[in-house]
């Protein structure tokens, strides 16, 4: 497995380790961390109800594109890799939506062995939120893995999709240093290209890493509050 070093540790210590030790951190000096971490969540909130928000934006988008479909049957005219650009808005709204979600009680949680009584119920939630978040991390590591693959290969779609090249630019300059900007946007140009796969499967890694993070989120404020974020359960 590729577990690269960061700052002299593996990478797992900083996915798995560090975040477990966080947590019985949280669990040993309560207080403590309720003071520290409580404008966190603040924060944390935020973040995922502007998830949330950018999941209906694209959900809204698979809906005009559905329109301007009807539209070019009608009108007979080419609307080339639609069907495409229909995919990858519901793969982002899914997986955009996975951590706004989490907190709304929308994932469902079987949770018969819950409800037997208040101190099974923290435990239980505890051992299965902490699963949770294994496994989210998990995950979102071989998602981030699979966009890098993705880039390096110079993998593209197999559909009519294109994109402009200048958009691909400004994406790639989000994650570069500002000294690159200018160099690279010289070297763009203006014509549209097949869609490199890295581009719908970012969304993919951002919502991978956002429902990681909205795990370990709920598992620290289980352990300092007895109570998690997610306020309704869809599984009672």
């Amino acid at each position: 497995m590729d577990w690269k070093p960061l700052l002299g540790l593996p990478l797992w210590f900083w996915l798995f380790v560090l975040p477990t030790l966080v947590v019985v951190v949280c669990a040993v000096f309560k207080d403590t961390a309720g003071i520290v971490l409580r404008p966190v969540w603040a924060v944390l909130n935020k973040i995922y109800d502007l998830a949330g928000i950018v999941a209906a934006i694209f959900m809204v988008t698979i809906l005009l594109i559905i329109v301007v479909q009807m539209l070019a049957r009608w009108f007979e005219f080419q609307f080339p890799g639609s069907t495409d650009y229909a995919g990858y808005a519901m793969a982002a709204t899914s997986f955009f939506a996975l951590a706004h979600a989490l907190n709304r009680g929308a994932h469902i949680r079987v949770s018969i062995l819950l409800n037997l009584n208040q101190h099974t119920r923290y435990w239980l939630n505890g051992l299965a939120m902490f699963i949770a978040a294994l496994t989210a991390t998990y995950f979102a590591r071989f998602a981030i893995k699979a966009n890098i693959f993705s880039e390096m290969l110079n993998d593209r779609t197999q559909g009519l999709d294109q994109v402009p090249e200048r958009l691909l630019t400004v994406v790639k300059m989000l994650g570069s240093s500002p000294l690159k900007w200018s160099e690279m946007w010289a070297a763009s140009g203006s014509e549209w290209v097949y869609t490199p796969m890295w581009l719908p499967q970012l969304p993919m890694s951002i919502g991978a890493v956002l429902l990681a993070i909205a795990l370990w989120d709920n598992l620290t404020r289980l352990v300092v509050t007895r109570e998690s974020a997610i306020k309704i359960e869809t599984v009672e």
